[in-house]
């Protein structure tokens, strides 16, 4: 069976959540934010690969969801973010949104790639609010 348009659902990763956390040391009262951002999703790429002829796998498999960044977490640590994932397409195959018919991406060279779903930024954790005006005690009600 020779297989040459289909409809496919591309999502790209979400974003790690951002993490809130305070420094706890014995004698520092006032330690301050100390939460890490989250990790950046994966974005969704399609590949040229001269190996395959027509969309038959597109027809078992329709759904394409990317892997979701790491959440921060505490002492100032950055979540990791996601590798891209990478789908196999025929040479020739041309990407177009359903909604709106416009053309997202035309494949033709073998290795060529286009990325079809930007996969999402990461949060933020407590630490990037921080400033020299709004200062560390600020976090703990004293004044």
């Amino acid at each position: 069976m020779f297989v040459d348009q289909v409809n496919i659902y591309v999502k790209g990763g979400d974003g790690g959540n951002g993490m809130v956390a305070f420094r706890r040391e014995k004698y520092v009262p006032n330690g301050g934010p100390a939460g890490g951002d989250g990790g950046n999703g994966a974005d969704v790429v399609f590949e040229v690969d001269e190996g395959l002829r027509t969309l038959m796998d597109f027809r078992f498999q329709r759904h394409f969801k990317a892997p979701r960044g790491e959440n921060g977490r505490s002492k100032n640590q950055h979540g990791k973010n996601a590798k891209p994932m990478i789908v196999k397409v025929p040479p020739g195959t041309i990407v177009r949104d359903r909604a709106t018919g416009a053309i997202i991406a035309d494949l033709t060279k073998q290795g060529e790639q286009a990325v079809i779903a930007k996969g999402g930024r990461g949060g933020r954790g407590n630490t990037r609010f921080s400033t020299p005006r709004i200062p560390r005690s600020l976090y703990f009600g004293k004044r």
